[in-house]
């Protein structure tokens, strides 16, 4: 069974099945570590089709693994998928105007919904290839709630699961079609929920103790901190809860939940500190209490240009989507609501003249609705300011990702627009793409076991003496973040 096999098996036996999934998760649109009928939907699925499947990974409810073990069962390759939607972005299908399903529900902004399905749809295609060809080896697919908040990987990390891979693989939704290499931003998520003392804000305000206060305080605090800490770092806070409706009452309780950011795990977690100092600061001035529960953290991401080349080739390899009249007039309309942007496409273009020079060409200086077309490939070091638990898989294994076409060119990130092109024919298309990438490049990796070794070997000089440091502590358990 060769790559072409695979591709016509998923063509012909899977690739229904991939975007009903797609769908379904769509439909369901569960917020990170609530995914209990998408995970349900998934478990379902892999025993249907032979996988030996555990629940209840690293104590997380909806995390899950599929295993299919040929001959002497090595090398073990994991594909890596994901399915939690996001807050407020509830949006119908295939509209090319904002319209909400569920006034402030929720929906598939980062299009995690097809993530899943094609990674799940990659590990079917390489069962099939495993069972046709007898080959030694082993596919699991891991089923990862909470990557918008949860990160369940990081916690899988901290039990030491990824180092039983020999490689991982992934990808991701997007307006671009590129491997994804580089390094990101390591990060923590801490609530903090201030207690103090109910009081008539009029006729006893002396006796209150405002929880409302200690946040707005802590803000502050930490606004000035900004001046304060390295310029690779962030800060993000959001109000869980302002403490009630009632302006003539003194805030009994209220929450902040703080998201930091720097490229190291150690630089995150002395920054995080600071961050619970103004927390104990805000907390003092305005006598009141506070628990602070860590919610999540993730570590920044190792790159592999072994694994980064495997994919891009077999990105080259298969057939890339091709779009009706119909899906074109859908594209031109709805990029037409993106932001203008004068950004060149891809992360090869930032860093490379070169590739920059062809990018604009082939974007046709960036007027293209869509990015039919596989990026010139790019590998290197840089540092991009977001964050993924993908990172600690990849301190325990090599591990490698790649980005596939499924929303517009100038489609944002975490938009009512994605959401839109994530049960489209768009969607759907790129969806099925990458199942296909996924697939022939966890069976090359099988049929050439020196692509491995090549992927350990960096994968060890990278990592020298550095050891990884989980980003959640012991003792901590998945948090879920109430509305």
């Amino acid at each position: 069974m060769n790559k072409n096999d695979i591709i016509k098996y998923i063509d012909e036996k899977a690739a229904a099945e991939i975007v009903d999934i797609s769908h379904k998760v769509w439909e369901y649109a569960e917020l990170s570590l609530k995914e209990t009928k998408s995970a349900a939907l998934y478990v379902e699925k892999l025993r249907a089709h032979g996988f030996a499947v555990e629940t209840g990974q690293a104590g997380i409810e909806t995390a899950f693994t599929g295993t299919y073990v040929s001959g002497a069962g090595k090398p073990v390759i994991g594909i890596l998928g994901e399915f939690d939607a996001l807050s407020g972005l509830s949006q119908k299908a295939c509209a090319t105007k904002h319209e909400e399903i569920v006034k402030d529900g929720p929906g598939h902004g980062c299009g995690h919904n097809m993530l899943g399905a094609a990674a799940y749809g990659s590990a079917l295609a390489v069962k099939e290839y495993l069972e046709k060809t007898g080959a030694d080896g082993t596919v699991i697919f891991y089923g990862c709630p909470g990557e918008e908040g949860g990160a369940s990987k990081a916690f899988m990390a901290r039990e030491g699961i990824w180092k039983d891979l020999d490689c991982a693989l992934t990808w991701h939704p997007s307006s671009v079609n590129e491997v994804v290499t580089g390094t990101c931003n390591s990060c923590t998520q801490v609530l903090y929920k201030f207690k103090g003392v109910a009081a008539h804000a009029a006729g006893d305000p002396e006796n209150g103790r405002s929880a409302l206060d200690a946040v707005e305080l802590m803000n502050i605090a930490v606004n000035y901190l900004r001046e304060h800490m390295k310029s690779d770092c962030r800060i993000h806070y959001a109000m869980v809860d302002g403490g009630g409706f009632s302006p003539n009452v003194v805030q009994p309780h209220a929450s902040v939940l703080y998201m930091v950011r720097s490229v190291q795990v150690k630089d995150t977690l002395d920054l995080q500190e600071r961050v619970d100092k103004c927390a104990e600061g805000a907390a003092l001035m305005t006598g009141t209490t506070f628990e602070r529960i860590f919610v999540d953290g993730t570590a920044n991401t190792v790159p592999n240009s072994t694994l980064e080349k495997l994919l891009w080739d077999n990105m080259n390899e298969v057939p890339l989507p091709e779009y009706t009249k119909e899906e074109m007039e859908y594209v031109s309309k709805l990029d037409a609501t993106c932001p203008v942007t004068d950004e060149i496409a891809g992360r090869g273009a930032k860093y490379d003249a070169a590739i920059r020079e062809e990018v604009i060409k082939l974007t046709e200086k960036g007027t293209k609705p869509i990015n039919d077309f596989v990026m010139p490939f790019y590998t290197g070091n840089e540092f991009e300011a977001g964050s993924t638990d993908v990172g600690d898989v990849s301190w325990q294994t090599p591990a490698a990702q790649f980005n596939a076409v499924c929303f517009t060119a100038h489609s944002p990130g975490h938009s009512w627009q994605n959401v839109s092109a994530g049960a489209s024919p768009i969607g759907d298309k790129g969806t099925v793409y990458a199942a296909k990438v996924l697939a022939c490049a966890a069976a090359e990796l099988f049929e050439k076991p020196e692509i491995i070794e090549a992927a350990n070997k960096e994968f060890k000089e990278r990592l020298g003496d550095s050891e990884y440091t989980c980003p959640i502590p012991e003792g901590a358990e998945p948090y879920i973040v109430e509305e």
